[in-house]
């Protein structure tokens, strides 16, 4: 028997323990357990209210929040199926989450996403709006605030079912980089085992204070951001946004970060743009990170243990201090991050834990430790999940982490697990000393006209090290030569080739650079082109410059 619910009402014993801290009304607020139960209990009163039943779905469209605990917590702990949407994404893919799951209610953010989503003509939904201007309910949009307020007479003690460990939980919508998204099915023994196994790598402990900034209705930053903290009764605070991240690390100090490697590559771009026009300091830094990874690895001499304190001293701590000075360990995930930036900040003193998984699985299948860390690995695999290559060096995994299938999709489901229980990942690995290392996506292989292959993330991972470029994408499929997509200041074709290609010189020497496409407009989520995870969506990049790329190659090399 299970429920999520218990990492929220095990705090009923410690009501004035603070858990959360949000900015509300320009000013910061913490939150005690008693104050997040009772708000899952006015959820709870909801819920009854429209006779909803343990399995009926329910989903939520807020950004990072008290509510979002709360609605989650109260609806998991009656047996009720919660439904993660994305607030940036756009109303069409959120009303069609919200129809292939059945939600019955839906809560989102704000007024604007409410009307854009009843556009949609969802039937049998009810639509409420936390930061609403509506007075009580207006054109289908209900004001959440008030409806919770008019339920506080008919308010109950927590209810908390004891469920057989496969009921369903949540449904997660994966955001997918191109088609339409698959609803993931986890279960409450899906989601304790994965929380439970992160929980015994001591990653997370009661003093710590976590800075949530990725959305938690990705299962990533809802595990490790949400789940666990919860689960140890760490203090959660919720940054104001990405625009305010520099600000919000800086103020509220926190000691650890779930990201994803975008945001430390752009820090280290920072900081190789802060040294690079001071021969003293490109130099002080580079002897850091030479002297700090050599000691990392244990490999340092009596030089180096007198060295190191002073370069951390002088040189990391400035650093540092721009994440608020007390970070003790971050954890990246969501995408390959390339090593050296990981063994920069590692030399530094901030362990940076590269880990892989996949919504399928809960999502962590591994992560590396801080002791033995290995940044070009993604990490043992987790203490209760089983992993084996299968054909063409396919990564699988195993274990009570691993999904109960696809919402309504059996065949799908089929494809995802064998027989005998295997998740296929879809992805190339390597298992080396217990350690596994992603080579590529089995399907992202890109084939040029003359039969030479390569896989396009390894390549970009290599120049996107290079600040020069925000974004990019290689193209190539079919022609006769690599070319690339890319968001820069720059606009000098030339350069950026030499520099691209500077990058890819550990590659075989038909993996080069030879025309690049530039534009100065970022991808994001709102354009289309990023995904809510911050994943460029691969095929919209090409389709948004099929008429640059296939005059590209029609003019071919040139010169």
């Amino acid at each position: 028997m299970a429920n999520i619910a218990t990492f929220l009402f095990q705090h009923n014993d410690t009501p004035n323990r603070v858990l959360y801290r949000q900015f509300i009304d320009n000013e910061w607020v913490d939150f005690k357990a008693r104050e997040i139960i009772d708000l899952a209990r006015s959820w709870q009163a909801f819920f009854r209210s429209m006779g909803l039943q343990a399995g009926d779905r329910v989903a939520i469209c807020l950004k990072n929040s008290v509510h979002w605990v709360a609605f989650d917590q109260g609806a998991v702990a009656m047996g009720l199926v919660s439904v993660p949407l994305y607030v940036d994404d756009n109303a069409s893919n959120i009303a069609y989450c919200i129809q292939d799951s059945g939600a019955r209610a839906v809560v989102v953010e704000n007024d604007r996403i409410a009307r854009n989503l009843l556009k949609e003509n969802l039937k049998d939904l009810r639509v409420l709006s936390i930061k609403s201007d509506i007075e009580k309910q207006a054109n289908g949009v209900e004001n959440a605030n008030h409806v919770l307020k008019g339920l506080d007479k008919k308010l109950e003690p927590f209810e908390l079912l004891d469920l057989e460990q496969n009921t369903l939980a949540t449904i997660c919508y994966t955001s997918g980089t191109s088609g339409r998204p698959k609803g993931v099915m986890l279960s409450h023994k899906n989601v304790i085992a994965n929380v439970d196994s992160c929980f015994q790598l001591d990653i997370a402990k009661p003093e710590d204070v976590f800075l949530s900034f990725l959305p938690m209705s990705h299962m990533f930053e809802r595990t490790g951001g949400y789940y666990l903290p919860l689960r140890v009764g760490a203090k959660v605070i919720y940054a104001r946004g990405i625009n305010q991240l520099p600000e919000d690390l800086a103020t509220q100090a926190p000691t650890v970060l779930f990201a994803v490697p975008r945001i430390f590559e752009k820090f280290y771009g920072r900081i190789q743009a802060s040294v690079k026009d001071s021969r003293f300091k490109r130099k002080a830094f580079e002897k850091l990170v030479d002297v700090g990874w050599r000691m990392e690895q244990g490999k340092g001499g009596i030089v180096d243990h007198f060295q190191l304190p002073l370069l951390r001293a002088k040189v990391a701590q400035p650093i540092l201090e721009r994440l608020g000075g007390r970070l003790r360990l971050a954890v990246v995930g969501g995408a390959a991050l390339d090593s050296t930036i990981a063994k920069a900040f590692i030399a530094m003193g901030l362990p940076i834990l590269h880990g892989y998984g996949m919504t399928e699985a809960c999502p962590v299948i591994s992560v590396n430790r801080p002791e033995g860390n290995v940044p070009e690995s993604v990490g043992p695999p987790l203490p209760n999940v089983e992993v084996m290559l299968g054909e063409n060096d396919e990564l699988l995994a195993r274990g009570p982490n691993i999904m109960l299938g696809y919402w309504q999709n059996e065949e799908a489901t089929k494809t995802a697990i064998d027989s005998n229980g295997w998740l296929h990942t879809g992805d190339v690995a390597e298992i080396k000393d217990k350690r596994i290392y992603i080579r590529g996506r089995i399907k992202d292989i890109m084939v040029l006209s003359n039969g030479e292959k390569f896989s396009p993330q390894d390549a970009e991972m290599a120049i996107i090290g290079d600040d020069v470029f925000e974004q990019i994408v290689l193209i190539g499929e079919g022609r006769a030569f690599i070319g690339m997509i890319a968001v820069t200041a720059n606009s000098n074709e030339k350069e950026l080739i030499k520099r691209a290609n500077e990058r890819l010189q550990h590659l075989p020497r038909y993996i080069r650079v030879r025309r690049i496409i530039t534009t100065k407009e970022p991808w994001t989520v709102d354009n289309g082109l990023l995904t809510p995870t911050l994943k460029v969506k691969r095929l919209k990049v090409i389709e948004a410059f099929k008429d640059r790329i296939d005059d590209l190659y029609a003019e071919g090399v040139g010169d």
